[in-house]
């Protein structure tokens, strides 16, 4: 048992700091000088006055000066939660600390700048450490809200100035509040269904740029340091951190009559701030015995002693052990907690040695959790896990180039999940998932490069819009091109040099390019000047194939707008004919052509980009158009199921960009009832999902419903004996089919999906046995509570307040925005607003699943409009929230009307109050120009086209 010892509060930092041994000592000497400072001024070693002025005020930019480096952080942080309140608890949601930064002076300067944010801060000591000399500060607050810098000003007294080739250390004492804001150091808070009572945690996350709002610090990537931490934290809670605790950690003490434990971490490696993390609950951990690294699973103890961290746990260490055969670096912590948090901002957060989650990436429940549910789990852990190499170990330079950190992680995330879960088809998921995600947004204007300037990325407005399917979808799509054009081991030994050379420092693209190049050729610069028009630019070519002549050609695909002509990319052309799948292979294409190559002349069909593998659509001369389309009704298991998908989406997206006619793109999806794969389904229905969203407000949809029901039935009746006996098929992706099947069935109003969704919904209702299977819960949940009224949505809703399983919640929260009734879903909309029914990391996904029901979508719209304020108060500095709202509430926009609306309401706010929903309202506003412009071409001809073929057997 530890020793206890009593301290008073006025003495509990000054003892705290005394327990650290030579870094310990020179705290304490600070807070002893600082007390004397007034009396007794120590001699100072005489100065030289500098020959040029030395800086005064604030930065001239709203990043740091480069004038000063951070080598170390020692915190101390002491967070006033109690796990459990009972009536005589007296809760505080604060806490209190002091840290001490050490950092090397390079330039002469008479004041410190540093970041703080939403601190009071107090009681500066500024040491100088190679001297052992005390420099009389002052705090100065008048630059931290000044242009978005929250830059905390420390000056020096009496002109004097530090000096380069000096170390300093600077002690600060702050406090800070606990909220439940989901950033910085926030709280949480969870049911115990078996006690009834709601028990409190805190945990942090610190990207992109707040962790200056739990201590004073250099808030910037490049800006790496060495961080000591030390919790103070109440009797009975477990406190975690990004390294291990030391040995000798855990003593127990007394504060104020109070019990609290005191947990001291190992120092860690040299990170960047936004990467530290650390919680304080009262969670259990589950760990997997006999591995040689220690590995736990964090979550709240029912969720543990119910297995629901077992499969997690059971594919983490053969993920780990992957990445580090493939990188050749070990995994540098000593051991890797991850901890899922009932609220958490993203999907999860790669905080070096201390991953954090959303319960629903982290926790699986076996007969509630889906298939899609699992492979999300196994995503979001391979994707985190790649982080600890691509982000933590070698870190971008600025937020500019984050797709170095985020295309690298979803890119291997898909590798890892490959090495878990071999059955998968993670390739062909990659496609669907990623490249054609990445293909919407980057068809737009509005788009933006992967790699900007530093200057072009300043504020946290222009951070956190970067946070998109840009950076991520498109980071990892253009990482697999390279890879296959360089071919995948000069990549991987590429890949390997690079993370040897860089490691625990920062890098920038041109460090990727150089490593690579050395692989592939040093005397060369074919990959940077390759990757460079895939970087450096926003959207991406369409390649038109004429296989009449043999002519390859290039230009910038857009569904709105006049394409650059000036904007060449170096395209990797490859193509099969037949069973030929290396018709054209190695040719590059450098120059908007045309250039004839012999090998594309055809009176065969032919197909390029074979598998997707380039970031590129394809078009080609209407015959050869013809006969993919006849080789797809005669036989399309001659076209692999990948090019099958690919084929659909280009030629869908072709005809919203005026390269094809509307009616070819249609005539890709007439062979569908012969189909039973899952990524040909998936590409036709993501498009034809919009064509509804176009339609469904108009008479075009009675005859695409037709049409779509006839096409569905046959897959739909593959899949019954599955779907009415509540099985499962075997493989991953086929059971994602059997979703595509009933999701589309009950959409189109089929009535055999629709009385099975009645009658698994009803059963449930009357005998208390929830039978329906979990991959199709949230499609049955929601044509249930459509077809029914009030009662079948206040069963779902209770069912919903009741359910302490994430993964459920989500799905009955999906349901619960399908009923057709305008004052249930108007109730729901409020609903949003209170967190105690709709938690608040949940609020945006609910609102923009009330819009995808046409009779919400114009509700939802409202309700934001007059809500707006709030929204941008309490999300306006969250990494995607607000961006995906007006993505969300806007999708089905395709009215003059609904444009004015929304030009409206961006000359109504200004850009401080869209905050990071600035670039989304300029693409929802050149979205829906796009689509009125469509709409009005194509309206008459898709009528006509489907009123013709839902008639023909």
């Amino acid at each position: 048992m530890a020793k206890e010892f009593c301290i008073s509060k006025a003495l509990a930092v000054g003892t705290v700091v005394m327990t650290m041994s030579a870094v310990g000592g020179i705290i304490t000497m600070a807070i002893i000088y600082q007390i004397q400072i007034a009396e007794n001024e120590p001699t100072r070693p005489p100065t030289t006055l500098p020959t040029t002025p030395i800086p005064t005020g604030p930065p001239p930019d709203l990043r740091l000066p480069r004038n000063l480096v951070p080598e170390s952080y020692t915190i101390f942080l002491r967070p006033h939660l109690y796990t459990e309140v009972t009536n005589e608890t007296n809760q505080t949601f604060v806490f209190t600390g002091n840290s001490t930064v050490t950092f090397l002076c390079l330039k002469k300067a008479g004041s410190i700048f540093l970041h703080s944010k939403d601190l009071d801060v107090k009681n500066p000591v500024l040491m100088r450490l190679d001297k052992s000399a005390i420099l009389k500060v002052k705090l100065n607050f008048n630059y931290s809200t000044v242009n978005e810098t929250n830059f905390l000003e420390v000056q020096l007294d009496d002109g004097k100035s530090l000096e380069p080739n000096g170390t300093y250390s600077l002690f600060t004492e702050f406090e800070g509040k606990l909220l439940n804001d989901l950033a910085g150091f926030y709280t949480s808070q969870y049911e115990v269904e078996k006690d009834n009572e709601t028990r409190y945690l805190a945990a942090t996350q610190m990207q992109a740029t707040d962790a200056r709002k739990v201590f004073p610090c250099f808030d910037e990537p490049d800006m790496k340091a060495v961080f000591r931490l030390t919790l103070i934290h109440r009797e009975g809670t477990q406190a975690l951190a990004n390294w291990p605790p030391e040995a000798s950690s855990g003593t127990g003490i007394v504060i104020d009559g109070e019990r609290w434990i005191m947990t001291e971490f190992k120092p860690t490696k040299n990170m960047s701030t936004y990467l530290l993390a650390f919680a304080v609950s009262d969670f259990k951990p589950k760990l997997k015995p006999g591995l040689e690294r220690d590995i736990k699973v964090w979550a709240r103890p029912e969720a543990i002693d119910a297995g629901h961290a077992d499969y997690a746990l059971s594919i983490t260490q053969n993920i780990l052990e992957f990445y580090e055969r493939e990188f050749e670096v070990a995994y540098p912590v000593g051991k890797l907690d991850q901890i899922a948090l009932p609220d958490h901002a993203a999907g999860a957060m790669e905080n070096w040695g201390l991953i954090t989650y959303r319960e629903s990436a982290l926790l699986f429940v076996d007969g509630v959790s889906s298939s899609m549910n699992k492979e999300y789990i196994a995503t979001a852990i391979a994707h985190e896990l790649a982080h600890q190499w691509f982000g933590n170990l070698v870190t971008m330079k600025w937020w500019n180039e984050l797709w170095l950190n985020e295309g690298f992680a979803t890119f291997m995330s898909y590798q890892g999940v490959k090495d878990a879960e071999p059955t998968w088809d993670t390739e062909d998921l990659f496609v669907v998932n990623e490249v054609q995600n990445a293909f919407q947004v980057d068809a737009l204007a509005s788009s933006h490069p992967l790699s900007s300037s530093e200057e072009e990325i300043q504020t946290l407005t222009e951070i956190n819009e970067l946070f998109d399917s840009i950076t991520y979808s498109k980071g990892a799509a253009v990482l697999r091109m390279l890879s296959q054009h360089i071919g995948q081991t000069d990549f991987k030994n590429g890949i390997k040099m690079y993370l040897k050379a860089l490691q625990y420092t920062n890098a920038d693209q041109n460090d990727l390019w150089t490593h690579l190049q050395q692989v592939v050729d040093k005397d060369s610069n074919g990959i940077k000047e390759f990757m460079s028009s895939w970087t450096k630019k926003a959207g991406y070519p369409v390649v038109m194939i004429n296989t009449t002549n043999g002519e390859i050609s290039q230009e910038q695909f857009l569904l709105n707008g006049t394409w650059n002509q000036e904007v060449i990319w170096h395209v990797p052309i490859s193509a099969m004919a037949g069973d030929n799948p290396n018709l054209l292979k190695g040719f590059l294409l450098k120059t908007a052509g045309p250039v004839v190559k012999t090998e594309m002349k055809s009176k065969e069909w032919i197909l390029v980009n074979y598998n997707c593998t380039g970031y590129y659509r394809v078009n080609y001369n209407l015959e050869n158009w013809q006969r993919l389309i006849k080789q797809l009704e005669t036989d399309h298991h001659a076209i692999p199921p990948i090019s099958r998908g690919q084929l659909i989406d280009d030629a869908f997206n072709l005809a919203r960009g005026k390269y094809v006619d509307v009616t070819l793109a249609l005539d890709t999806t007439k062979y569908l009832g012969n189909e039973t794969q899952y990524i040909p389904w998936e590409a036709a229905l993501k498009n034809m999902e919009y064509f509804i969203l176009m339609f469904d407000r108009s008479e075009v949809y009675g005859p695409m419903q037709a049409y779509l029901e006839k096409q569905i039935t046959p897959l739909y009746k593959h899949f019954e004996n599955n779907t009415m006996n509540s099985t499962e098929p075997e493989s991953h992706t086929a059971q994602y089919a059997q979703l595509e099947a009933v999701s589309m069935a009950c959409e189109v109003g089929f009535k055999d999906c629709i009385d099975m969704a009645k009658w698994k919904f009803e059963q449930w209702r009357k005998t208390g046995t929830n039978s329906i299977r979990p991959n199709l819960k949230s499609s049955i949940y929601c044509h249930a509570i459509a077809a029914g009224g009030v009662e079948e949505w206040e069963f779902a809703w209770e069912k919903y307040l009741n359910s302490t399983i994430a993964t459920e919640r989500d799905k009955l929260r999906y349901g619960l925005s399908c009923t057709n009734h305008i004052w249930l879903l108007n109730r729901y909309l409020q609903y949003t607003l209170d967190y105690t029914k709709i938690r608040r990391m949940d609020t945006v996904s609910t609102i923009n699943y009330i819009a995808s029901n046409v009779a919400g979508q114009a509700l939802a719209w409202d309700f934001v409009r007059a809500q707006w304020k709030y929204f941008s108060v309490e999300y306006g500095e969250e990494i995607m929230f607000l961006g995906s709202l007006i993505d969300g509430i806007t999708e089905r926009f395709s009215t003059e009307y609904e444009l004015q609306q929304l030009k409206q309401f961006q000359r109504d706010h200004t850009e401080d109050s869209l905050n990071s929903a600035s670039r989304a309202l300029e693409q929802a506003i050149e979205r829906t120009e796009a689509n009125i412009k469509w709409v009005e071409e194509n309206k008459a001809t898709v009528l006509d086209w489907f009123r013709r073929e839902s008639k023909r057997p």
